[in-house]
C-alpha cells in the first residue's frame, strides 16, 4: 500500500480531519495537561540559579480565577459560533456552512479557551496536592502568566473576527478563498497529475456502486493499479460529478482482458478478469460536494449567494456585485501563468483525465446571476464590465466564454428592462452585442 501513497490523497484526508471542530480543542487539551507536568521537571533540574519563590496563595488564586472564567468564555464562544453559522446559512447559502465552520480564528479561540480551562484545573489540583516544589511552582507560575496573556490576546482577536463571522461579505471572502485554492490546484495540474484524455468513450466501463458526489480521485492509486495490470485508465467522472449505481466512473483500456463490472461476491473472476474494486476504491464518494478538488463547486456557491441576494425577499444587489468581482478575480487567476508544482513533475501517465471545461465554469458562475439580475441595471452593468475585463485577458477559451455570456446577459436584460435608456446604457457598455442580437431585440420591441 505504500506504493500507492500520494501526497495529494494525504492532503485530502488531512483536510477532512482538520475540518472537524473537535480536533483542535482535543489537541490543545493534551498540550495543556503536558504543560502542567513540564513544570514538574524543573524540580529535578539543578540549574544553580536563584529561583524566585512564588506564593502558594497567589498561584492558587490565579488558577482559580482562570478556571472559573474560562469555562464561561468557552460556553459563550460556542453559542456565538453557532449563531454565526446559522446566520451564514440563512443570509448566504447552506452550502457555505462548511467554509464558515472551518474558520481557523474561531477554532483556535475555542481551543485555547478550553485548553486554558483544562490547564487551570489540572494545575490547581496538582498545586493543592503539593505536587510541585519551589522550582516547579515558579515554572508553573510563568506558564500560567503566559497562558493568561495568550487568552487575552486570543479573546481580543476573536471578538474582532466574531463581528464579521456569518456576514454575507465575510462569507463571500471565505468562499472566494477556498475556491481560489481549488482553481490554482486545478490550473497547475489540469489533469489531476494524469495524462490528457484522448477519448473518454474508449475502454471497458467500471461503474459506481453507491449514490453520491465524487469528492476525490486518488490518481496515484489508479496509476499503480494500472501498472500492476498493464492497462490504462480513463476517468469518466471527475470530482463534483453526481454518480449512482450504474454510473460510469472510469474506463479501462486493454487489448486482451476485460474488467468485471459485477461485485466480486457475485462473480467468480477467471484468469482474464481484473478485480475492479481497486478502481472503485480510488473514488471517494460522499453525500456532499467538497471544495478541495472541485473548482466548480466554489463558483456554484458564490453564484448561489448572489442569486439569494437578488431575490425579492432580500433585494441586495450590492452583495451580487461583490460576488461578480470575486468571479473576475477567480477567472483572472485561472488565466494566469501555470506554476511548476510537484504534481506536474509526478505525472501518472497510465491515467487519462479530462480537463474541466471553461464553458462549464462560466455557466456555473454567471448564468444564475445573469438570469436573476437581468432586471437590475446595476447588476447587468457590472456583469457586462466583468465580461469585458475577462475578454481582455487574452485566453482564447476564456474570450469565447466571455463573449457568449455577454451576449446572453444582454438578451436577458433587453427582455427584463423596461426603460429604453437603461437598455441603451447596457448596450453601450457591452462590447459583444452583435448586430444579430440588436436586430432580434429591436424587432421584438417593435412588435410589442
Amino acid at each position: 500500500m505504500a506504493a500507492s501513497f500520494s501526497r495529494d490523497h494525504a492532503r485530502f484526508m488531512f483536510n477532512r480531519l482538520k475540518d472537524k471542530l473537535w480536533v483542535k480543542p482535543l489537541w490543545m487539551c493534551i498540550c495543556s495537561i503536558l504543560a502542567v507536568f513540564v513544570a514538574k521537571f524543573a524540580d529535578h533540574i539543578d540549574t544553580g540559579l536563584y529561583i524566585l519563590p512564588v506564593s502558594f496563595d497567589s498561584l492558587v488564586t490565579l488558577l482559580e480565577i482562570m478556571a472559573s472564567s474560562m469555562l464561561v468564555i468557552a460556553t459563550f464562544s460556542v453559542g456565538s459560533m453557532v449563531s454565526a453559522y446559522a446566520s451564514a446559512s440563512t443570509s448566504a447559502t447552506p452550502r457555505s456552512f462548511t467554509v464558515v465552520v472551518s474558520d481557523d480564528v474561531s477554532k483556535n479561540a475555542l481551543s485555547r479557551f478550553i485548553g486554558s480551562f483544562i490547564f487551570s484545573i489540572v494545575g490547581l489540583t496538582a498545586v493543592k496536592n503539593d505536587f510541585f516544589e519551589v522550582s516547579g511552582l515558579f515554572v508553573l507560575f510563568i506558564l500560567t502568566g503566559l497562558v493568561f496573556a495568550l487568552v487575552i490576546l486570543t479573546f481580543i482577536r476573536w471578538v474582532d473576527r466574531l463581528a464579521r463571522l456569518g456576514r454575507v461579505g465575510s462569507t463571500v471572502d471565505r468562499v472566494e478563498s477556498v475556491a481560489m485554492d481549488a482553481l490554482i490546484r486545478q490550473r497547475n495540474a489540469p489533469n489531476l497529475s494524469g495524462a490528457p484524455c484522448v477519448d473518454i468513450n474508449q475502454g471497458e466501463p467500471v461503474v459506481a456502486t453507491k449514490v453520491g458526489y465524487v469528492q476525490h480521485v486518488d490518481v496515484s492509486r489508479l496509476h499503480h493499479w494500472a501498472e500492476k495490470h498493464d492497462v490504462h485508465v480513463v476517468l469518466a467522472s471527475l470530482p463534483g460529478d453526481f454518480v449512482a449505481p450504474g454510473t460510469i466512473l472510469a474506463r479501462v483500456i486493454t487489448l486482451d482482458k476485460q474488467v468485471s463490472n459485477k461485485p466480486t461476491d457475485e462473480t467468480e473472476l477467471d484468469s482474464n478478469d481484473f478485480d475492479y474494486k481497486g478502481v472503485i476504491a480510488s473514488f471517494q464518494i460522499g453525500v456532499d460536494r467538497l471544495f478541495d478538488d472541485d473548482p466548480r463547486f466554489g463558483l456554484i456557491v458564490l453564484s448561489e449567494i448572489a442569486s439569494k441576494a437578488l431575490s425579492p425577499a432580500v433585494n441586495d444587489p450590492g452583495s451580487a456585485i461583490k460576488v461578480i468581482g470575486s468571479m473576475v478575480r477567480l477567472f483572472a487567476t485561472w488565466s494566469g501563468p501555470v506554476q511548476e508544482s510537484d504534481e506536474q513533475e509526478s505525472c501518472y501517465d497510465r491515467v487519462q483525465v479530462p480537463e474541466v471545461k471553461i464553458s462549464d465554469m462560466f455557466n456555473d458562475a454567471f448564468t444564475p446571476i445573469a438570469r436573476d439580475g437581468a432586471g437590475c441595471l446595476e447588476v447587468v452593468t457590472h456583469l457586462q464590465k466583468a465580461f469585458v475585463a475577462l475578454h481582455l485577458l487574452g485566453d482564447e477559451p476564456l474570450k469565447a466564454a466571455a463573449k457568449h455570456h455577454a451576449e446572453m446577459s444582454l438578451k436577458r436584460s433587453q427582455l427584463a428592462l423596461d426603460l429604453p435608456e437603461d437598455i441603451l446604457a447596457v448596450r453601450q457598455i457591452s462590447l459583444f452585442s452583435g448586430s444579430d442580437v440588436d436586430r432580434d431585440n429591436s424587432s421584438q420591441h417593435a412588435q410589442e
